[in-house]
């Protein structure tokens, strides 16, 4: 069995167990927790072909810059759904959300600064470039899950 095919037996098996497990519903008006977590997976559609690209040594310059285009436009969504009153299940977000607004602020604008240049990186059609912007945006991802979303 390939790694791949491997990988997405495994995510399918981890989302049919966490599906069984009942996450809360998000039954507040607009559902602003569920709303941001769907921005996020949107996101992170986008995104995650753009790495599996470079990994894979596929990379296709007019692809990877309608993907970087797409991340463009989608990128803004999640952040305003952060209000005060939006901690709570099913929420991932921690607590230091809201305890350190300025250093959540400062991951986001590191984040859209990372996307602007993957995508000013993205239309110069340079793969090494490319793969350094993308690893920028990748890195931004990490720094603010290691302090801002709960395993």
């Amino acid at each position: 069995m390939s790694i791949s095919l491997k990988n997405a037996l495994l995510l399918l098996s981890t989302v049919a167990v966490l599906t069984a497990c009942g996450e809360p519903e998000d039954t507040r008006p607009g559902q602003p927790v569920k709303t941001r977590q769907t921005a996020f997976k949107e996101i992170l559609r986008v995104f995650e072909p753009m790495g599996t690209m470079l990994r894979q040594d596929r990379y296709e310059a007019d692809k990877f810059e309608a993907l970087a285009e797409r991340l463009s436009t989608l990128r803004d969504a999640p952040w305003p759904l952060f209000a005060a009153d939006t901690h709570y299940p099913p929420s991932k977000g921690t607590p230091a959300i809201w305890q350190q607004p300025a250093v959540f602020a400062e991951r986001r604008d590191a984040f859209l600064r990372a996307t602007d240049l993957l995508l000013a990186t993205a239309h110069g059609k340079d793969e090494s470039q490319v793969r350094a912007a993308y690893k920028t945006v990748h890195e931004t991802c990490q720094d603010c899950h290691k302090t801002f979303k709960s395993r």
